[in-house]
């Protein structure tokens, strides 16, 4: 279990700029440097949805609703990931958690709620 603790939301306008991190709260070092980590969010009314994925290797992947315009890195010394979100649209906004690939029931936090208007 490693269960992840976000930060880093809030409300921008269209165009605008957040990072987000996560950190794992119950990881150990050993633990988490393994696991490959990512970004999901739930906008209203839609399932959650991966965004965005970074490997052990350092590896990333992204949806293709945010390649070119989000970032994720981690940093295995913080046991955290963080994302950079450039250029927010309003179909960004929604709740944004961190969890594993693949995902882990006991590893869901709170999330962190971002929102972008028009």
């Amino acid at each position: 279990q490693v269960q992840f603790v976000e930060s880093g939301g809030g409300w921008v306008q269209a165009g605008g700029s957040l990072r987000l991190s996560c950190v794992a709260s119950r990881a150990i070092l050993s633990t988490f440097s393994p696991l490959t980590v990512a970004w999901y969010r739930e906008a209203p009314g839609k399932q959650r949805e991966l965004v965005a994925s970074v490997s052990s290797e350092r590896i990333t992947d992204y949806a293709d609703s945010v390649k070119g315009r989000f970032t994720i890195s981690r940093d295995n010394s913080k046991k955290a990931v963080r994302l950079q979100l450039n250029n927010l649209q309003p179909e960004d906004t929604g709740v944004y958690y961190c969890n594993t690939v693949p995902q882990r029931r006991d590893n869901w936090g709170q999330g962190t709620h971002v929102i972008v208007s028009s």
